[in-house]
């Protein structure tokens, strides 16, 4: 049953990133190019609704279905993530996708995706191999 409902709300939230236009790879081009804030406004609202979910579950000391504190760790600033941002922010430039999208545009027939879902797949393999090696 939570596979139903994972399938469910996966496929909502799909049809939500297709409707809105998020997963277009010309709305994700006039976002890179300055043409349009769209785009900026999703990311925004994002940032928005991410950055008041922490406050409450940190402020109302949330549990888990288990019953367990939630617990979310501060992140130190690693040099890493500047350079890892980078190479993200070209290949969403490129592709007009990140993670979560490529499923979107694979599922309403954007069928080059195929290749964007290749290298993410490539990229998540190469950093696993790489991760050990790389400064912390």
């Amino acid at each position: 049953m939570k596979n139903l409902y994972a399938l469910l709300l996966g496929t909502f939230f799909g049809v939500v990133l297709v409707k809105s236009e998020v997963c277009s790879w010309f709305r994700i081009q006039k976002m890179f190019r300055f043409e349009e804030a769209h785009m900026y406004l999703v990311i925004c609202s994002a940032v928005a609704v991410g950055a008041l979910s922490l406050f409450l579950v940190r402020a109302l000391r949330l549990r888990t279905a288990q019953g367990e504190l939630v617990e979310i760790d501060r992140k130190q600033f690693n040099k890493g993530t500047v350079l890892g941002g980078l190479i993200f922010g070209m290949g969403w430039a490129v592709t007009g996708a990140c993670p979560g999208p490529i499923y979107a545009q694979l599922g309403s027939g954007a069928y080059p995706a195929i290749a964007t879902f290749a290298g993410a797949f490539a990229g998540a393999y190469l950093y696993a191999w790489l991760r050990p090696r790389l400064p912390h």
